[in-house]
This record gives structure tokens, sequence and C-alpha cells, in this order.
């Protein structure tokens, strides 16, 4: 792939920038949460080996997000479409802080009220989708992987990303339940957009993918089991909207399924188990989502990430190659 040799080197700059960054910046970050008590609470419904993780540090996003922007400036600082990214980024992972400030710092297990915090996702959803199809020439149609046809969905678009950003960011935030397990799938997904970037010609977005890679990628010092850091809700909504930014701005809104396919599983495994109970009064997992299916198994932790991190890979190729002949 000529396009991606001819980059390779700028990406890899990107990707260490984002990445010795997020290293440097875990060690100054993580005291600061620890002596504010920002401790993660751990649900009682949950697996019990679980309880040992409270009062684990979390809003830990912040760490990988301040590192994704730096390097976005440094190398696509003049791209519209890039700082286009990184803006609703930030904006998603603002919504998350709030949400993780008030269930932390002030006691509220409730966290942001869900309708505002809905409608700051809603907001953000629609002025990326004004301003990509107005302002990006983005247009309004949808690409169909595997086949290179496209269908118009005219106004019918504006709703779509909305329903993308949303289901992208909560799918992201279910996965987001063990050490390194969110931060891992998404470094393959954005490892897999930098390919999708350039075959869609827009080399600055793929700076943006290599720099979300490589903040993963260092998140995963402190965020591996043992987990040191969580992410929270400011660092899985954050995920969640990059990669949807990332789907959006290529025109791939329909290969996010399928490089994201860990995500759809695991939102899958959570809808399908809640609807088993209301219908049948039987549950079809152990517990959802699947991850804490394995868990009560009698999987290890570890095991269990790196099987949905080899499944993680196998999606992005398969991502890739749905979008070979998209242009």
């Amino acid at each position: 792939m000529q396009q991606f040799a001819d980059f390779a080197p700028n990406l890899l700059k990107v990707f260490l920038t984002s990445l010795l960054c997020t290293v440097v910046l875990g060690p100054i970050i993580i005291p600061i949460l620890n002596k504010l008590r920002l401790g993660q609470y751990i649900r009682q419904d949950g697996p019990a080996k679980h309880f040992k993780k409270a009062g684990t540090p979390t809003m830990g996003g912040i760490i990988f997000i301040i590192p994704l922007l730096i390097a976005t400036m440094i190398f696509a600082g003049d791209s519209v479409e890039a700082l286009t990214a990184a803006t609703v980024t930030l904006g998603y992972g603002i919504i998350g802080f709030m949400d993780d400030f008030i269930k932390i710092a002030l006691k509220r297990p409730l966290g942001l009220k869900a309708r505002y915090k809905l409608l700051g996702q809603v907001i953000l959803g629609l002025l990326l989708t004004i301003y990509a199809v107005q302002y990006l020439g983005r247009g309004t149609g949808l690409n169909v992987p595997f086949t290179g046809a496209a269908v118009d969905l005219g106004s019918l678009y504006y709703p779509f990303v909305l329903l993308v950003l949303v289901g992208s960011t909560n799918a992201v935030n279910i996965t987001d339940g063990l050490d390194g397990l969110a931060a891992g799938c998404t470094m393959f997904v954005s490892a897999g957009y930098v390919f999708i970037s350039l075959m869609a010609g827009k080399p600055e977005l793929a700076v943006f993918a290599a720099a979300l890679a490589g903040g993963c990628f260092g998140f995963l010092a402190f965020n591996f089991y043992p987990a040191k850091v969580f992410m929270g809700d400011t660092g899985s909504l954050a995920l969640g909207a990059a990669v949807a930014c990332l789907s959006v701005l290529t025109g791939t809104e329909l290969v996010l399924p399928i490089i994201g396919g860990i995500y759809v599983i695991e939102t899958l495994s959570v809808v399908l188990q809640v609807a088993s109970f209301r219908l049948r009064g039987k549950r079809i997992f152990l517990m959802s989502p699947l991850h804490h299916h394995f868990e009560l198994a009698g999987w290890d932790e570890e095991k269990i990430v790196l099987m949905f991190w080899a499944f993680s890979v196998f999606f992005a190729l398969m991502g890739v190659l749905s979008a070979l002949k998209i242009g």
C-alpha cells in the first residue's frame, strides 16, 4: 500500500508522541486522582472479585485525551477535519468527566442526569453532522462495505449520525468493564482507521487515528491488570466519540460495526440478556456484558482481555478489508 509507505514515518512519529506523552502524564495525574480520593465505586451486583478494585482512581481518561489533542495539534493542526474530530472527542470527554465528577467527588451514584448527558451528546452530534455536511463536503451518502455501492440518506443522515455517535459511546462504555479491555480494543480499532483514513485520501485523519492508538497503548501501562487507574466515563465516552468521528469523516459509518465488532458483541450481550429475562424469565449468560460471563465461568481477567484483543485484531482486519472498495 503505497500511501501507507509514504506516510508511515510521520504516522510513527504521531503514534510515539502520543504514547510517550501518555506514559509521562500517567505518573503525574494518577497521584493527583489518589490525593483527591477520586476512587472507583464498585457495583454490588457485579462480580465479587471486583470488590478489591474499589478505590482505584478513575477519570483516568484525561491521561490519554490530553496527549491525543497534543499530537493532533502538532502533526495535523492545520487540518479542519482532524481538529473537528479532536473537538468532538474533547466534548464527549468533558461530558464523561462531569458524569464521573458528580458520581465520585459529589457522591451521587447516578451521576449526570441521563437527559443532560444525552442532550450534550446530541448537541455535539448535530454540530459534527452539520459541519461535516455543510462545510467539509461530507454529503449525506452512506457507503456500503465490501460493495463500493452508496445510498444517499438525504435529511435522514442527520439522525443517523446521532445514532452512530450515541451508540458508539455507549458501546465503548459497556466494553470498559475489565482492566485494559476498552483501551486495548480501541487501540486496534484506531489502528485500522489509520489505514482506512489513508484509503479515503484523508491523511490528516490518519494522524488523529494514530494519535488515538498511541494514547490507548500508553494508557495500558497503567490500566492493564492490575489497573492503577480506570478511564471512567471521561475516557470511554471520548474513545467512543473518537472512533465515531473517524467513521463519519471517512464516510465509513457502516464499517464501524465491523471494525468495532467487540463493541457490538458486548452491547448485544446486554440487550439479549435483558430481553430474554423479561420475555422468558431466564438469563442467557451468567452475567452481562459478555466479559462478565467469562469471569463467572472461572476465566482469569487477563485471559479474557487477551482473547477479546485477539478478536479485536480480527475485526480490525475485516473492517479494513470491507472498506477497500469505498472511495
